[in-house]
């Protein structure tokens, strides 16, 4: 039977060996260092204070050797006071502490140390107890020193006796020195190899602790962070829309089963799709098998296929019927449409015929041009031209609007015009524009009306006899070209047409032409033209910047010249107003 390895258990089972060999390495540390701890303190508290007060007692032994050499053969009573002191003070203090010490650390030791050191304390009071008696009792004055018998015999022999004492007493206290010398040398060299070992150890678990790491990581990236990976990608394209072509390979596992319901799923999305597709175009005898009785979104496109279908059949009615009214409408439409584009194409005949013909005006002003592009059929732009007493009163006007409501506009404006040069007496521009200005007012009742209709335009007079130039404007200005240098020639800054309760007046302009000059009339539709890389305004200071550089040319050419640069300005944006420029050569 094979074992099956469900996601917890390769989990625990990776982290448990990890946990298991972690466990291993702080057990086995925590005893070696408990070892070590206890032969450290056996070296710190028992070795070494042993060896410590060993070589102390050596020392006292050599010392009061030394001492009490001084003392048997300096021969001098004096020094012998201090020599006793210290004598007495070595034997009885510093021997007695040093004693002590051993007696206490001896309890440690083995039982042949023990008898070692016993051996060789009785020694040492031996010996001592030779000094005393022997020596520093017997030699006090100068006369025990001259005594042979005191001196030679008993002295002497005490002093040999203790001297055989010592080396005696210095041999089995070198061994045992020797001894616990070698004891501490064991004793670290077992703490060493302790720690080395347990250096080689933990090395060992740490090698052992990050292959294993690794080689988990590897199998747990594999066996779980890459398929719940692979499950998320599947999962988010479905949330996008996008229907996964692979399928999830089989698990035996949670991963798998979260597989095997994805894999459901998408298979259901891609029915799903195929039946709403065979609905919408129309095959409503598709067939599509919910999931469950619970597939609330299968039970619910069954039921918009049978709502569509009768839907279709319901519309199919109303489209006919619908159809057969929108033709109806259709025609009545075109019919009318053609009514109304006749009735303008009419209107335009009879603004062309208002409009001086370009043969008259140039048979005025033989160097002139005029460019007129209306923006629709009829324009709200136009021009005019008179003569009387001997001068010639041009205008270029812009009325309120474009299309029909201007051309009314136009219309209105030329025959006010036309009426005032030949029926009145007025010859000045400005008397002209005064008198415009109120009629127009009149025509369009301003006075009872909130109405805003009105037009903008430039009036010139020329005497060609002399040269002289007289102008007025409302809004419009007028541009003059001398020496290819362009003056604006500035009207008033209000229109044609009464906004207010005051009548405003026009200032008449006289300016004296030169051999040479040209001027241009114009309305605003060139200047505010859409175009350029940006689609942006053109603008006055780039329309004048071409009017110099046209007046450079014939005046019969540039009017090809200004039409050029406003086609390749506006490229393929719409016209946004009608256009009219008149160009005068003198």
């Amino acid at each position: 039977m094979k074992l099956r390895l469900n996601i917890t258990t390769r989990i625990a089972g990776g982290f448990g060996s990890l946990i298991f060999l972690t466990l291993i390495a702080f057990l086995y540390t925590f005893i070696v260092l408990k070892d070590t701890r206890k032969k450290t303190d056996t070296v710190i508290e028992q070795v070494i204070p042993s060896l410590s007060e060993l070589k102390e007692l050596n020392l006292i032994i050599q010392k009061s050797k030394t001492l009490i050499a001084k003392w048997y053969y300096g021969k001098n009573v004096n020094e012998n006071v201090e020599l006793q002191e210290q004598l007495i003070q070595l034997m009885r203090q510093d021997y007695i502490r040093v004693k002590k010490n051993i007696s206490q650390l001896s309890e440690n030791w083995s039982e042949r140390d023990k008898q070692t050191i016993q051996m060789i304390l009785k020694n040492i009071e031996r010996v001592f107890s030779l000094y005393q008696n022997e020596i520093m009792n017997r030699l006090k004055s100068i006369d025990d020193y001259q005594n042979p018998e005191i001196y030679f015999v008993i002295a002497q022999e005490a002093l040999d006796d203790a001297d055989a004492n010592i080396k005696i007493i210095v041999r089995h206290l070198n061994s045992l020195i020797d001894g616990k010398t070698l004891e501490a040398d064991t004793v670290k060299q077992e703490m060493f190899r302790s720690i080395n070992f347990l250096e080689n150890i933990v090395k060992f678990l740490g090698a052992v602790l990050l292959i294993g790491g690794i080689i988990i990581a590897f199998f747990t990236i594999r066996s779980i962070v890459v398929p719940i990976m692979q499950l998320k990608d599947m999962l988010l394209r479905m949330g996008k829309g996008i229907i996964p072509k692979d399928r999830f390979p089989d698990r035996k596992d949670e991963i798998g089963e979260m597989g095997r319901a994805l894999n459901i799923l998408i298979n259901s999305f891609e029915r799903t799709t195929e039946f709403a597709k065979q609905t919408g175009a129309g095959n409503f005898n598709a067939v599509f098998q919910p999931l469950s009785e619970y597939d609330t979104l299968g039970h619910a496109l069954i039921r918009m296929r049978d709502e569509l279908a009768e839907n279709e059949r319901v519309l199919e009615r109303k489209v006919i019927e619908r159809t057969e009214e929108v033709v109806r409408q259709k025609k009545e439409i075109e019919y009318l449409f053609t009514q109304v584009t006749d009735s303008i194409k009419y209107a335009k005949r009879i603004q062309e015929a208002i409009l001086p013909p370009i043969k008259y005006f140039q048979s005025l002003l033989p160097h002139s041009f005029i460019l007129y592009r209306p923006k629709d059929i009829v324009s709200g732009d136009f021009y005019w031209i008179e003569k009387k007493n001997n001068k010639i009163y041009v205008a270029a006007v812009d009325c309120t609007g474009h299309g029909v409501p201007g051309a009314f506009m136009s219309i209105i404006g030329s025959n006010l015009l036309k009426d005032i040069i030949n029926n009145t007496s007025l010859v000045h521009p400005a008397e002209i524009l005064d008198e415009l200005n109120i009629r127009i007012a009149q025509t369009l009742h301003s006075e009872q009306t909130d109405t805003k209709d009105g037009m903008d335009l430039s009036l010139i007079s020329i005497d060609l006899n002399t040269l002289q130039l007289e102008y007025a404007a409302a809004m419009n200005p007028i541009c003059l070209i001398r020496n290819g240098e362009s003056h604006i020639l500035e009207g008033d800054r209000f229109p044609i047409g009464k906004y207010t309760d005051v009548i405003n007046k026009f200032t008449n302009h006289s300016i004296h032409l030169q051999k040479g000059d040209t001027m241009y009339l114009f309305s605003d539709g060139y200047a505010d033209q859409f175009g350029g890389l940006k689609g942006k305004k053109l603008y006055k200071k780039n329309f004048y910047k071409i009017l110099e550089d046209a007046s450079k040319w014939p005046i019969d050419h540039q009017k090809f010249i200004l039409e050029k640069k406003f086609l390749e300005w506006k490229g393929s944006l719409e016209q946004v107003d009608d256009i009219l420029v008149i160009g005068i050569k003198f």
